[in-house]
């Protein structure tokens, strides 16, 4: 009988597999993540201003692997937003601390090439340009790739911005995304009509 508690031991032949799969596996995802940059950059209008990826995007793009909070400015993502920005939401960040409600950044700055990834993706998802549009927008006009904009979490976080974020200037600005957050009013005052989608 075999005791749950102990590990059960694995033949070495079978190890010297497992680590070879993992190899192989983990050279394909970097190869083929590299690849796409070179086929997204290529398959782009207008994306020759857009430096292709020469590997997998990473933490130097903006990429967040998981939410962080707005004081973490190790990550390039917070680091490379404008700063007036970076303050308001830290202060925003900690009066929704006061009312109990944890808010996270799930995105902020971004690399153009990034953005441009992210459009490719959404014109995949969505099945067109125009579609994909009305979601992501081109590195050119990004509030991200400007460091102006940020995305909260969680819900409670995105609802509680919606009521409050005014008091520190910041406002939602598209209608079909509550997590997307600007700097687009002096603080207490009015936020702009919201626009129906990044499209328009």
């Amino acid at each position: 009988m075999i005791s749950l508690a102990a590990p059960v031991p694995v033949p070495r032949r079978r190890r010297r597999a497992a680590v070879a799969v993992a190899v192989v596996l983990a050279v394909v995802l970097l190869a083929s993540g590299a690849t796409a940059g070179l086929l997204w950059a290529a398959r782009s209008p207008g994306a020759a201003a857009v430096p292709a990826f020469d590997g997998p995007p990473g933490a130097d793009d903006g990429i967040l692997v998981s939410s962080v909070s707005i004081l973490d400015t190790g990550e390039p993502a917070i680091a490379r937003l404008d700063p007036a920005l970076r303050d308001a939401v830290g202060q925003a960040s900690h009066a929704a601390a006061a009312d109990g409600i944890v808010m996270e950044i799930t995105s902020g700055w971004r690399s153009a090439r990034y953005q441009q990834l992210m459009l490719d993706e959404a014109v995949t998802t969505y099945g067109s340009a125009a579609e994909a549009s009305r979601w992501v927008a081109s590195p050119d006009t990004s509030a991200h790739v400007s460091g102006r904009a940020v995305d909260v979490g969680p819900l409670d976080a995105q609802f509680w911005m919606m009521e409050h974020g005014a008091r520190w200037g910041l406002c939602q600005i598209f209608a079909n995304e509550r997590w997307h957050y600007e700097r687009a009013t002096t603080p207490g005052g009015t936020c702009p009509p919201q626009r129906m989608d990044a499209a328009g």
